[in-house]
């Protein structure tokens, strides 16, 4: 082993085996701390980073895929109830290229890729359900695509085509959606999904699309659309024209001096009413058709007074008569005239689809706080929750405007309420505050004392043990006063020192005759040792200081 780390592991060993019981606790959370750090912190630089590889699979195609991945020994990981599947980021787009070599995930939804298959020999039958389920196949892919649709799937109902057009029926669908979790389709949304389907098939209309969600929620029924139900729809009219004439009152008012209440009868049946009317042309019509017929015959000669007349009723001559609707004339002859004329005349016919949700009545009721009552003109007020609110009297519509005390026990509690919740969320603030900053000084306090414990033992152990004996070769030179001496400690503690020690009287022991110098020397250690002894500890701080700039020069 090399001296110096030699050297710096005895110098450490000596540093641990001279711990107290406090520092060596601390030092020991200290070294599990930093390894348990270091061990999350490589753990977690070297954990890979996960990606999607697909999303939204079934449960087959899913299978298929981890079979795969376990086969070519990749990690993934599974969430959203095992749909989606995770892999390293490194390895996704080669994964994606092995799955689709191998058919991976399926498309069971088929799509026009359906037609592909279809040989020249289909029937007409065959032919007609495979292009009505590749059309499925697309518009699922398509309604899948939008954001919050997990799944869809999509059926057709398109009517036989017939000759006759007064038996002619409109194709229907029906949409089936999945949404992810924790996501509601807005009513756009579903707007879009019944006009999507309503435009890919001839003759749809958007009223004969039909939207269902997992949780068996009719998002749209035929025959009304994409609008809910009636009842759905009667509660979003009475919240949007209670939000609208109560918007108004508050500007009007003042915030909190009206209420508003609004009530609408909605009708929840729907048909289809179909009217037929005639009316006779303006200014006159060229006929249509027109027939005329004339007839005419005259008897002449000598015959003529022979004549026994014309046939009568029940083919009895009657002499000189005529028959009914001829007319004869003296020489025994008559005149036969019809005519027929068709009129053109003008018809409507008008067909009108009568949805659920139509509204057949409303009723408004507004109170205002009598305490402004003097400053108001109910007249003006009625006429303006008219006007903003939509009455059609004809139609029964009513709107009560009174005036009424207002009970301000709630407000005032709430304002309270919200005072004191306030006030309880400032001390929780405050509290929350303090209790960070208690745990904050909690563990850095104990830290900073324990590194400061373990640097100044650190300096304690590198200063080396001083012997006293030792300043007879430091001291060269020593006068008489103290105060006098030039010592090599220069500074004013050195001083400070030498002054307190000075009433101390050194011991006064025979000593046997020296020279000058060698009664100097004993005089000098003979002052330190009394300075020793009266203050070791400094004594040894200003000697290992004494020797620290000597070492220096």
């Amino acid at each position: 082993m090399p001296p110096a780390l030699k050297s710096l592991l005895t110098g450490l060993g000596d540093r641990v085996r001279s711990f107290t019981v406090a520092q060596r606790t601390l030092a020991v959370i200290g070294v599990a701390v930093l390894v348990l750090g270091s061990v999350a912190l490589t753990s977690w630089l070297t954990k890979p980073s996960y990606t999607p590889l697909f999303t939204g699979l079934a449960a087959t195609d899913a299978s298929g895929v981890v079979n795969q991945l376990s086969a070519d020994g990749v990690p993934y990981q599974l969430t959203d109830g095992g749909s989606t599947i995770l892999v390293p980021q490194a390895q996704v787009y080669q994964e994606r290229l092995k799955a689709a070599s191998a058919g991976l995930p399926a498309d069971n939804t088929g799509g026009y890729s359906l037609l592909d298959t279809m040989g020249v020999t289909s029937s007409e039958f065959q032919q007609n359900v495979t292009y009505k389920r590749a059309i499925e196949g697309e518009l699922a892919k398509t309604i899948g695509a939008l954001d919050g649709v997990k799944t869809a799937s999509v059926q057709l109902a398109i009517p036989q085509e017939t000759v006759f057009s007064d038996q002619k029926q409109d194709p229907t669908a029906s949409v089936f959606v999945e949404t992810t979790p924790g996501t509601t389709l807005s009513n756009e949304q579903v707007q879009a999904i019944v006009h999507l389907t309503s435009a890919s098939i001839e003759g749809m209309k958007a009223t004969d699309v039909s939207v269902v969600d997992s949780k068996g929620n009719v998002l749209s029924a035929v025959g009304t659309g994409a609008t809910g139900t009636a009842g759905q729809q009667a509660g979003e009219y009475q919240t949007q024209t209670q939000s609208n004439v109560q918007a108004m009152l508050d500007k009007v008012l003042g915030a909190g001096n009206s209420t508003v209440v609004v009530a609408a009868d909605v009708n929840q049946n729907s048909g289809t009413k179909v009217q037929e009317s005639y009316t006779a042309p303006t200014g006159g019509a060229a006929p249509l058709s027109e027939s005329s017929t004339k007839e005419q015959y005259a008897g002449g000669g000598a015959g003529a007074g022979n004549a026994t007349g014309v046939l009568g009723p029940d083919n009895i001559a009657v002499p000189n008569g005529s028959a009914t609707g001829s007319s004869t004339t003296g020489a025994g002859g008559y005149v036969n005239e019809s005519a027929t004329k068709d009129n053109a005349v003008d018809k409507t016919t008008e067909s009108t689809t009568i949805p659920a949700g139509a509204l057949t009545k409303q009723t408004v009721s507004v109170a205002i706080n009598s305490k402004i009552a003097s400053k108001l003109n109910l007249g003006n007020i009625n006429d303006l929750v008219s006007k903003a609110a939509g009455i059609d009297t004809t139609r029964g519509d009513q709107v009560s405007v009174q005036m009424v005390d207002f009970n301000d026990s709630g407000s005032k509690a709430a304002a309270a309420a919200l005072k004191a919740a306030d006030a309880q969320a400032a001390s929780d603030s405050m509290w929350s505050t303090i209790r960070t900053g208690l745990i904050a000084a909690g563990i850095g306090i104990p830290l900073i004392v324990a590194l400061f414990l373990l640097t100044r033992r650190g300096r304690k152990q590198e200063r080396e043990d001083i012997d006293l004996g030792e300043i007879a070769s430091v001291a060269t030179t020593w006068p008489g006063d103290p105060a006098t001496k030039p010592l090599l400690l220069d500074d004013v503690e050195a001083r400070r020192l030498l002054e307190s020690s000075q009433p101390m009287t050194a011991p006064t022991a025979q000593l046997p005759q020296l020279g000058t110098e060698g009664a100097t020397l004993e005089r000098q250690r003979a002052e330190i040792d009394a300075l020793a002894g009266a203050d070791p500890d400094r004594t040894a701080e200003l000697l290992r200081g004494l020797l620290d700039d000597r070492q220096t020069v």
